[in-house]
């Protein structure tokens, strides 16, 4: 394909995303947010369009393992609602442990029911005391004849109450630290497995942030995924690709909130004549728009380097990651900024996009974590060239 070829495709396939999004996910962003609902309308939608497809490689029948694809759409989603976006991020963050480390046997039990959407993922890491710090988990396993048995506790998981399969890290050698967490797939309705608190969050509040209990959760070995002891490694080859994804729901986010600046800064009248005609607000929306752009083709660089195997993912991740949530987070607050008094409550909508779009710097490691990540790749004498 010739580089005029994909442009023209992913503008397809983003202008396709945006109109399932205007007409399926725009009606319930706002009851979703404020109740704090996960967006079932969504998920149908999502199902029934494919759009779960590009998560996954055909022949488990998915549309091909493709990132930037999977960053258009997720992009082209979080411009009009957030909640709904994260369920296409979501699946992918809680499938990809499985597709970097299953065996075949495994991914052909898996991966093409969660292709369908037939069956949903989630990804199990952090824990009370172990958020950044992931190599801290509490969270054991130990051997019992053949099985593994589970105990411990999870928090912030993302769809865990609603989840099928979850991957679940645990130490099962804690005498090596990180090196002795490994990975494994439990199945929702696995006795000693259950379900606590949904969090009551800020924002993202559809994006349900829940706690797991395991209590005497016996596994078969098959659910051992990968071998003892590579759950670290897994978890972070995990997160390099699933970042580029995290970029885009803060591009979309922040894309969503300008546009509805620039829509305000026409109509809204002051002193005579639309806001938009005054140079402060000018050099706002100019700035805003700057950081959009920028972010997006950050976090499509990024994509195109988890396609391409590229050894450096995790620093183009971890900068993608970055740089979009910050400049989100600046965009949504100059929107809410622009629309002055009206900005602040909630029938604006640009207030709902400050408080996801805090999320981003958060979630899927911190952003003081992804500089720690940037910085050293730096100094080991990385090529910013690539």
């Amino acid at each position: 394909m010739t580089l005029i070829e994909e442009r023209e495709q992913s503008k397809q396939i983003r202008e396709w995303a945006l109109r399932i999004a205007r007409k399926y996910f725009a009606p319930i962003a706002v009851d979703v947010d404020e109740s704090s609902r996960y967006p079932s309308e969504a998920l149908a939608v999502i199902r029934e369009q494919g759009f779960f497809g590009s998560l996954y490689p055909e022949e488990y029948g998915g549309t091909g393992l493709n990132c930037l694809t999977t960053v258009i759409v997720t992009e082209a989603f979080a411009e009009v609602c957030a909640n709904s976006a994260f369920i296409v991020a979501t699946q992918g963050l809680g499938s990809m442990p499985l597709i970097l480390a299953g065996t075949d046997e495994q991914k052909a039990k898996y991966l093409p029911r969660l292709a369908s959407g037939d069956m949903l993922a989630a990804f199990a890491l952090t824990e009370p005391e172990a958020g950044s710090d992931a190599g801290g988990i509490k969270t054991h396993a130990r051997r019992d004849g053949d099985d593994w048995v589970l105990d411990g506790h999870k928090c912030f998981i993302s769809e865990g109450d609603i989840a099928d399969v979850i991957t679940v890290f645990a130490s099962t050698d804690p005498e090596q630290k990180h090196h002795g967490i490994s990975a494994f797939l439990l199945e929702r309705g696995t006795p000693g497995f259950s379900t606590g608190r949904v969090e009551d969050k800020m924002g993202c509040r559809g994006s349900h942030a829940t706690e797991l209990t395991f209590d005497g959760c016996r596994l078969p070995p098959e659910a051992l995924l990968g071998e003892p002891g590579q759950g670290f490694k897994i978890a972070m080859e995990t997160l390099n690709h699933g970042r580029p994804v995290a970029g885009a729901l803060a591009v979309g986010t922040a894309a969503g909130a300008l546009a509805e600046a620039t829509a305000y800064a026409k109509q809204r009248v002051q002193f005579g004549r639309s806001i938009g005609e005054f140079q402060g607000i000018q050099f706002m929306l100019a700035d805003m728009s700057a950081a959009v752009e920028s972010s997006r083709l950050l976090v499509h660089k990024a994509a195109r380097c988890a396609d391409d195997d590229d050894p450096d993912v995790a620093y183009w991740g971890a900068l993608a990651k970055m740089f979009a949530s910050d400049a989100a987070m600046k965009v949504t607050v100059d929107a809410v900024q622009i629309f002055g008094g009206y900005g602040y409550i909630k029938p604006s909508g640009v207030e709902r996009r400050m408080r996801d779009a805090k999320f981003f710097q958060i979630g899927e490691g911190t952003n003081q974590i992804q500089r720690l990540t940037i910085a050293r790749w730096l100094l080991r004498g990385g090529d910013r060239a690539r």
